[in-house]
């Protein structure tokens, strides 16, 4: 059979309904299941390895002593329709188009979406490194750093790395930033200069154009062979998503992420969909949209409408996206809004201070809203 040929469907006995199962509760996966309750008559099953939906944008001011709020899955969907499996996915068996599960059970599926996220590539930084890309890792932070003032470096230089530095210095903490890059170097500079400056008043001691080549017990060696003393080494360079695509065979670019078209679909595997950092999606252009919040949300909408259009027989209409800016929170009370052009690069047009903080924190609450609202536009 060819690749690109669909798999029979599962048989049905009548009133049977078409049913979509969704793998991963995250930003992208959450909505995607509840945008698809509203918009198909489908069966819908989320599939989540734990009840309690994480604010990732927030994990940051979670290592940092703050308590953002983590809500139960099966409050979001109350009321939807949606069903809520608390499981893991182990594995994807796409000729019978069945999801096993750790427990030891599988579901079938019409239709399957991908939404399992990404996590801190172990890989990109060796030795004992904390991350922040998961609850958990922000937990294990948070509890390391509690107590007492501690030395801390940060590898990393993007905006989890720019959130994380300066929210640890905001509460006292003694931080470097250690970037390969130089500071703000995909920001304006105006942004840039703004960033710098944030980083010299809380004291955060910045070396750029850097590069970190493992951590230890004392803290960092940098590639040149310079020692950074550090009680505490985080990592924000590398993100990996989870094999389950690639093992199943699925065709996935050099990052394991999910080759797609332009409705989400897989190139592969027709009745498969991929959102979120788990989506090698692109402009139309061909530029690969960046593993964020900000795309994985119009991604979850856009899965909806095409699997809407499948069911009824249409051609689903492909993912119209714009980039329009980039917020970054600098501890509580400052903050960046870089504004950036179609194509992701910076204008020279920025908000700093107060009212930047401000609308990053307007945007991230209403990132959780639009988790009980589906209809809540979120794209350009």
């Amino acid at each position: 059979m060819s690749m690109l040929q669909a798999v029979p469907a599962r048989e049905r006995t009548p009133g049977d309904r078409t049913h979509v199962v969704v793998l991963g509760g995250g930003y992208a996966g959450q909505l995607a299941a509840q945008a698809l309750a509203v918009r198909t008559d489908a069966r819908i099953t989320l599939v989540n390895d734990g009840d309690r939906f994480t604010q990732r944008i927030r994990l940051h001011e979670l290592a940092a002593g703050g308590a953002p709020a983590a809500p139960r899955l099966t409050d979001l969907l109350a009321g939807t329709g949606v069903t809520f499996t608390d499981d893991r996915a182990e594995a994807l068996d796409p000729s019978r188009r069945r999801v096993l599960l750790r427990d030891g059970g599988a579901l079938g599926y019409d239709q399957l979406v991908l939404a399992l996220g990404s996590r801190a590539d172990p890989t990109a930084l060796p030795g004992p490194v904390h991350d922040v890309s998961t609850a958990s890792g922000a937990e294990r932070l948070r509890a390391r750093l509690a107590g007492r003032r501690r030395t801390v470096a940060v590898v990393g230089g993007g905006l989890t790395g720019l959130e994380l530095v300066t929210e640890l210095a905001e509460a006292g903490h003694a931080t470097t930033l250690v970037t390969a890059e130089e500071l703000g170097a995909d920001l304006s500079p105006r942004g840039a200069r703004h960033v710098r400056a944030v980083c010299e008043r809380l004291g955060v001691t910045v070396l750029d154009g850097r590069r970190a080549a493992a951590a230890h017990d004392g803290g960092l060696t940098l590639a040149d062979g310079t020692e950074v003393a550090a009680e505490v080494v985080v990592g924000t360079v590398g993100f990996a998503v989870p094999d389950l695509a690639r093992r199943a065979g699925l065709a996935v670019d050099d990052h394991g992420r999910v080759r797609v078209d332009p409705t989400l679909r897989s190139t592969s595997h027709p009745d498969v969909l991929a959102v979120g950092d788990a989506s090698a999606a692109t402009r139309p252009d061909g530029q690969p949209l960046r593993m964020a919040c900000a795309t994985g949300l119009p991604q979850a909408q856009q899965v909806a409408r095409t699997v809407a259009s499948v069911l009824a027989g249409t051609t689903p209409a492909p993912l119209r996206f714009r980039y329009a800016l980039r917020c970054v929170s600098l501890g509580r009370r400052d903050g960046l809004v870089q504004f950036v052009h179609a194509d992701d690069s910076p204008r020279d047009v920025v908000v700093t201070g107060r009212l930047a903080a401000a609308v990053k924190e307007a945007i991230v609450v209403n990132a959780l809203r639009v988790q009980r609202h589906p209809r809540i536009p979120t794209s350009a």
